[in-house]
């Protein structure tokens, strides 16, 4: 059975006998448009026989802003964490009569502009702030307690746990705020725990240029035996350098990712990681976005998903 076709603007406009901007300015009930009475009536009769349902640009006609929320991502992340800030951010803003526009991409100030004209949205949210930014110590993404901070202590903290005390913190090639908030949540976190501070080393694609950069590593730093991983994808070029390497992992060279994503879980050795429900971060981002209390929202709290390769 097909789906039937949704009531568009276009249609009221055809069958009240008006234009379509006559439509939607009847619609939004715009203040600053002179219609008569009886085509206002003859307009929102119309609406009312046919189910047409306004959009949020009907909306911003009237509010002086849409019902959109843009997200922009960045083409690096994809995970767990990206997938369920997503689904928490669009349940929350859907509860609230919003909607929720994901844009794919490097971030572009151009492009974020055109963004802005075309739609007016109510917000831009650049993907990944609230879990970097804010006090370390507060929990509004980044803190110590369901942030950036906590998940970060829980990879360094498996590692100490199973006696790895040097330890190599893998970022890729393009760093950023968020590799820089990783490198120092890292380093405190290990001083935290007695560790010299961690190695940095960039693991780059393709894989030979990631097997160098570990060959590089074990030459200069022969004393590291663990790498934490910026995320899964660059645990798993660890793991591929390791055996072009000849090194048994985690015999050798023990490896843990971050944000658990299903290709860790197929590798060979399957990749130990940190996995991160981030529903909750989403849902109060939304909440911040549109002035509402949190209320009792609270992160669910990370866990490091065992498996074979620490």
């Amino acid at each position: 059975m097909a789906t039937p076709r949704r009531v568009t603007l276009n249609d009221v406009a055809a069958a009240s006998g008006v234009s379509r901007s006559t439509a939607g300015f009847v619609l939004a009930d715009n203040p600053n448009q002179t219609i008569s009475a009886a085509t206002r009536d003859r307009v929102r009769a119309a609406a009312r026989e046919l189910g047409y349902v306004p959009s949020g640009v009907a909306r911003a006609l009237r509010e002086g802003s849409s019902r959109v929320v843009v997200l922009e991502v960045d083409w690096a992340y994809d995970g767990n964490y990206a997938r369920s800030y997503i689904r928490g951010l669009d349940a929350e803003l859907a509860a609230h009569g919003h909607v929720l526009m994901v844009r794919h991409g490097s971030h572009d100030d151009r492009a974020t502009e055109q963004i802005v004209q075309a739609i007016e949205p109510r917000a831009v949210v650049r993907f990944g702030e609230s879990y970097m930014t804010g006090h370390d110590l507060e929990d509004m993404g980044g803190g110590w307690r369901g942030g950036l901070a906590a998940h970060v202590a829980l990879q360094i903290g498996h590692l100490a746990a199973h006696g790895h005390t040097h330890i190599a913190l893998a970022l890729p090639t393009a760093h950023s705020a968020l590799t820089e908030a990783r490198h120092r949540l890292t380093a405190r976190h290990a001083q935290t725990l007695g560790l010299p501070a961690p190695v940095v080393v960039d693991l780059p694609s393709p894989r030979a240029s990631g097997t160098a950069a570990l060959r590089r590593l074990r030459g200069k730093h022969p004393q590291v035996t663990a790498i934490a991983a910026f995320t899964d994808e660059i645990a798993l070029r660890a793991l591929g350098a390791a055996r072009d390497l000849g090194l048994s992992v985690p015999g050798d060279l023990a490896v843990i990712g971050f944000d658990d994503t299903e290709g860790g879980e197929l590798s060979v050795p399957a990749l130990t990681s940190v996995h991160i429900d981030a529903e909750v971060h989403g849902r109060r981002a939304a909440r911040s976005l549109l002035n509402l209390d949190p209320g009792t929202l609270d992160p669910d709290p990370g866990h490091v998903v065992a498996r074979e390769s620490v």
